[in-house]
Formats: C-alpha cells, sequence, structure tokens
C-alpha cells in the first residue's frame, strides 16, 4: 500500500502535486478551489456563503494557522513529519482532544510564499512528508495550494483529516495528495450527528474512503469510543474489510475525556483494556492490516 510513498520519499517518483505542475492541470485545481470557497461546497455542509466574505460552519474565512513543526507522534512509517495545524473545523465533536483549535481562529494567517519556504526547509531537515491537519485542512485547500504552487520539493502530500469532503474536493485532492490519513470516526449517523453535529456521516465518508483507496494510498483511523464497540466500532471494521481491504488501519486506544465529554455518560471515562483487545481482535479476526 505505501509502495507509491517510498518511491517518492527515495526520488524514484515524483509527488503528485509536481506531476500535475508538469501535466498543465495544476492552475486548474486552483481556480476551481476558489471557485468552491466563493460558494463554499468543500465540504457536506455545503454552507454556498462566499467565505473571503464570511465564515460558514467550520468558522473559517481566511486560513488560520495554529502550529507547524516536525511531527514524532504520527505512525512510525510517517515520521518525521512536518505538521501544519489549522484552526476550525467543519466538526463539532464533544469529545475533541484539539477543541482550543477547532472550535475557534486562534491561529495566524502566514503568507503561501512563506509556507512554501517553511516547507523547503523542512524537507532539508529531513521531513518525510507534509502533513495537512487541523481542527480540520478542507476549508483550507485553496490556500494549501497556493502554498504549493510556490513550491517545487519532492515530498509526499498528507491529508490527515475527518474525511467528510464533497465529491468536488475530493477530485481537487486527488490532483496533489499523495497519501490519506483518515479518520473513521462512526459505524452509524446517529452517533455522527449526536456527538459531531454531522448529517449523512457514513454515506459520505464511506464514498470518500472509497475514492481515497482508488486514488491514492490510505491509512485509516479508527478511534475507539467508551461503549461504542458494537456500534461504531465493529461496523467500521466489517465495512473496511469489504470495501477497503488492502487499507491500513490504526485502532487507537488514545480515548480520554475532555472538552464537553463530561456531559455525556458514555464519554466520561477511558476505554477499558478489553474494549481495545475486543476491537483489535475483530480486526485482525477479519484480516486487517492493523498498524500495532
Amino acid at each position: 500500500m505505501l509502495e507509491r510513498y517510498h518511491a517518492i520519499l527515495e526520488g524514484r517518483e515524483k509527488a503528485r502535486y509536481l506531476e500535475s505542475k508538469e501535466n498543465g492541470n495544476f492552475y486548474e485545481l486552483i481556480e476551481k478551489a476558489w471557485d468552491l470557497f466563493s460558494r463554499c461546497g468543500l465540504c457536506e455542509h455545503r454552507c454556498n456563503v462566499n467565505r473571503h466574505r464570511q465564515h460558514g460552519i467550520c468558522g473559517v474565512k481566511q486560513a488560520s494557522i495554529a502550529s507547524h513543526f516536525m511531527h514524532y507522534g504520527e505512525e512510525s512509517f510517517l515520521i518525521p513529519s512536518y505538521t501544519i495545524f489549522f484552526s476550525g473545523c467543519n466538526f463539532k465533536c464533544v469529545y475533541c482532544q484539539n477543541w482550543d483549535i477547532s472550535q475557534g481562529q486562534s491561529g495566524l494567517y502566514i503568507e503561501p510564499e512563506r509556507m512554501a519556504k517553511y516547507i523547503n526547509e523542512a524537507y532539508q531537515r529531513g521531513a518525510k512528508n507534509i502533513n495537512w491537519v487541523g481542527g480540520e485542512p478542507t476549508p483550507n485547500i485553496p490556500y494549501i495550494l497556493e502554498i504549493l504552487k510556490n513550491s517545487d520539493t519532492n515530498i509526499p502530500q498528507i491529508w490527515n483529516s475527518n474525511m467528510y469532503l464533497s465529491k468536488e474536493a475530493m477530485d481537487l485532492l486527488n490532483g496533489f495528495i499523495d497519501l490519506y490519513l483518515a479518520d473513521f470516526k462512526y459505524g452509524n449517523d446517529g452517533c455522527a450527528l449526536r456527538l459531531s453535529k454531522v448529517r449523512n456521516y457514513t454515506s459520505i465518508v464511506k464514498r470518500n474512503h472509497k475514492i481515497a483507496y482508488e486514488n491514492g494510498m490510505l491509512v485509516i483511523r479508527h478511534l475507539i469510543l467508551p461503549s461504542h464497540v458494537e456500534c461504531c466500532s465493529k461496523p467500521i471494521i466489517e465495512w473496511i474489510a469489504e470495501n477497503v481491504p488492502d487499507a491500513i488501519v490504526n485502532i487507537m486506544d488514545q480515548y480520554y475525556p475532555t472538552y464537553k465529554a463530561y456531559e455525556y455518560d458514555e464519554l466520561n471515562r477511558r476505554i477499558t483494556v478489553q474494549e481495545y483487545k475486543e476491537v483489535l481482535h475483530y480486526a485482525k479476526e477479519l484480516g486487517i492490516h492493523v498498524v500495532e
């Protein structure tokens, strides 16, 4: 699954955004991205507002970077990862561990030319990838493309996202993203609506995981929530086994109650060892490629 990723790192292949520049598609991507921005349809909330003038549900108007640094806490095959955290998010997860940046605009706007220099410097310092995350990177796709317009570094681009993008936005990503580090949070729409305030979650995220699987390299992250093994974890594992069987899956046990989680009885604790082992065993039983 990661062959092309390693080929880019070793200089045997070019990062997708460089390929788009060579074949003449890159500036078309930028034009389409700004068009979506001006009547915002970048995610499936489809606020349809002109984000040059106002923000949507995500709270993002002008791109705001909360932090950017060399990150060593990602999956072992991704580190060191030059990670760019945007503030703002199209989800309202009641247990968000990054709520201080996701639920507001706490960062700074950095000129795309300057960010491109930071990317080039990170590459020189040994970064294995550029990791676009948040909050949520989706509201910032046009800005990200403006940064890459000013870069010529052959380094893989990672999309670290909740995957609630519109189909149009997924088409844009296909022109510049090499690896998808994709959250799969819920196994049903009810939990998604109650805990993250998003509608039609499963159909949208399943569609986008399939698109990512077909067009790039896919690593799925699933954070186990306490008391959500049967309603969420197991249905997700089953769907992965049936639909994206070669995806790499990280089953995450680091949930802890924070932000508004204390207002929800089932979320007001860490997961148990038994819950983690049950999900992990189920994944292995179904032949999932689990990262441990």
